[in-house]
This record gives structure tokens, C-alpha cells and sequence, in this order.
């Protein structure tokens, strides 16, 4: 068998239906789109969204600037001054946070930011860190090292 022997199977093709072209092609005369007007024209169907002049509904409605993301990642967030009350050489995860006080709600994987002072050296286990955030922890001597959800369902499994 040879690339040129190939050919579709046998009644997978139909001919192209021939508008206006004689009584006996079956679709004769009008060619089955009724008698004048607009819909009845070569080049017939409107451009979408038309609705006959009147204002089409995507010019009626305002222009929205800010689209909402879907699917948006929630985070526990704590500033970086909130940590400076913690003892030294203490290990910070979202649990520890929420035993001393300092967070009341655990609204998703926590999340680090830069805002505030810090001295004390923690040894921080959070999802995210703002670039402020993790220099100033790592310049009071600490650690900061992020977790994946993996990573920490791995550790809670080992508890």
C-alpha cells in the first residue's frame, strides 16, 4: 500500500449542496431561502451580535475593568512584626501561630509579609514569603523555608 492508494471510505464524503443552480439540483430558484430580504442575500447571515440596528447587548453593557480571578489562592497572612514576639530559635508554622494567639483563623497556607521590624532568629515554615519578608528574617539570623501542602500533610502524617 502506497501514500496515493489512501483514500476516505466509501460514503464518509457527500457532495456539496449547489444553491440556485436549476429545478432538477433540488435546491433551485430561491434555493430554499424563501422569497426577498436580508436573510435570502449572498453573504446573508449578519455579523454576530447584530440585532437589526438596535444597540447589540455588548455595546449596552459597561466596560468592566478588574476580572475576578477564579480560582484565587487564600492565604493566612501575618506581617513580620507580629513574629518579634516569639521567643528565639522558636520553629513558626501556621499551628504554632494559632497556639500562641497571635493568629485566630486559619484562612489557608500562611503567608509571610515584610511589614515591620524583626530581631529575634526564627526558624519560619510558611507557603509564601514577600521578598522583604524572607530578608528580614534571614538577616535577624533565622530561616525562612517554604512549605508545600504536600510536604506539609507529609508532616502532620508523621505526628
Amino acid at each position: 500500500m502506497r501514500i496515493e492508494d489512501v483514500g476516505p471510505k466509501a460514503g464518509s464524503q457527500k457532495r456539496r449542496r449547489r444553491i440556485g443552480r436549476g429545478i432538477s439540483a433540488g435546491q433551485g430558484a430561491s434555493g430554499g431561502f424563501g422569497m426577498r430580504g436580508q436573510k435570502s442575500r449572498s453573504g446573508r447571515p449578519t455579523r454576530p451580535g447584530f440585532e437589526g440596528g438596535q444597540l447589540p447587548l455588548y455595546r449596552r453593557l459597561p466596560k468592566l475593568k478588574h476580572f475576578t480571578v477564579i480560582n484565587r489562592k487564600e492565604y493566612t497572612v501575618i506581617n513580620v512584626s507580629k513574629l518579634a514576639e516569639l521567643d528565639a530559635k522558636s520553629q513558626v508554622t501556621l499551628e504554632s501561630l494559632m497556639e500562641a494567639g497571635i493568629v485566630t483563623s486559619n484562612d489557608g497556607p500562611l503567608k509571610i509579609l515584610g511589614d515591620g521590624e524583626l530581631s529575634v532568629a526564627l526558624d519560619v515554615h510558611a507557603a509564601a514569603f514577600t521578598a522583604s519578608a524572607k530578608t528580614k528574617i534571614e538577616a535577624a539570623g533565622g530561616t525562612a523555608t517554604v512549605v508545600t501542602r504536600a510536604a506539609a500533610s507529609d508532616a502532620e502524617a508523621a505526628e
